[in-house]
């Protein structure tokens, strides 16, 4: 499905993921599912996605949550996978296996005419981040919900429990300014970094049951290929990638030598692992 609906207040988002930006996530795909599987995983399991079930995964990026959930559902159930981004989802149409019962739609869920009451579960790893309003946006996709359907996504928590992000850009900030602060309420990767925050705009949006739980993790950012390939990653996308944009090529390549001395210390063998925590939220439609 197509759709040419988007909040015009999640117009920033929209172009951004449509963008060079989109692209290199598009390009990098294999190594994020990696990356994240083991996310992805904790995500699938806490859903509990049913046979015949029907279930919206909101932020699907290149399908790899939607394939898996959809997995669970069959027989008779189904997954849609919804997201802004068109490279994202063109290559998650290329690799969603046939005769799975799924599809995907390229649109804003803040505004997407949803059936009512038409799915069990509302799922996502880190799609819901992003949204200009996002206590009316969760309202908008409860009202999608089923009375007795369920939500379950993932999010980062703030970014000093995230040393897989932030060690990279602290080398980066050796060589060009920092970039701007983003307001508590901004839309971006730890915009629910807050419990508080969180619990607050499902509470309002009309959510019930409302838990979150934290979870640390140990994220291999060379997933077994070694240190080189975890420097290649932190300048192709995330926050280091952002702050170097623009920037000549002596300050990247001086960049570069920062960021293997960060994550030296960390390397063992083919990997490089550092430390990262997410919230696993659940929640009820009512």
């Amino acid at each position: 499905m197509e759709s040419p609906t988007a909040a015009q207040d999640n117009a920033d988002q929209i172009a951004f993921w449509n963008g060079p930006a989109g692209q290199r996530w598009t390009d990098r795909q294999e190594v994020q599912d990696v990356l994240l599987a083991g996310i992805s995983d904790i995500l699938v399991a806490r859903a509990a996605a049913r046979p015949g079930e029907r279930i919206l995964d909101v932020g699907c990026g290149c399908g790899a949550t939607t394939i898996a959930l959809a997995e669970r559902a069959a027989p008779g159930g189904f997954a849609l996978g919804i997201d802004v981004s068109a490279p994202m989802l063109a290559r998650a149409r290329q690799r969603a296996p046939r005769g799975l019962p799924l599809d995907f739609v390229q649109a804003d869920a803040a505004l997407y005419p949803f059936d009512p009451e038409s799915f069990d579960l509302l799922a996502s790893r880190f799609g819901v981040m992003f949204f200009a309003e996002p206590s009316r946006s969760f309202a908008h996709m409860r009202r999608a919900l089923r009375p007795s359907g369920r939500l379950a996504f993932v999010c980062w928590r703030e970014p000093r429990e995230n040393p897989w992000m932030m060690t990279p850009l602290q080398a980066v900030y050796q060589h060009v300014p920092r970039l701007p602060q983003p307001g508590p309420e901004d839309p971006g990767p730890f915009a629910f970094a807050s419990e508080q925050r969180v619990r607050g705009i499902l509470t309002e949006a009309g959510f019930k049951a409302i838990a979150m739980e934290p979870q640390t993790l140990s994220l291999d950012l060379a997933i077994g290929r070694g240190l080189d390939a975890a420097v290649q990653g932190a300048l192709e996308i995330g926050p280091a990638a952002r702050a170097l944009e623009g920037h000549p090529a002596n300050v990247q390549a001086a960049a570069n030598e920062s960021i293997r001395a960060a994550l030296a210390p960390f390397a063992q063998g083919g990997s490089v692992r550092l430390p990262g925590s997410i919230w696993i939220v659940t929640a009820r439609a009512s």
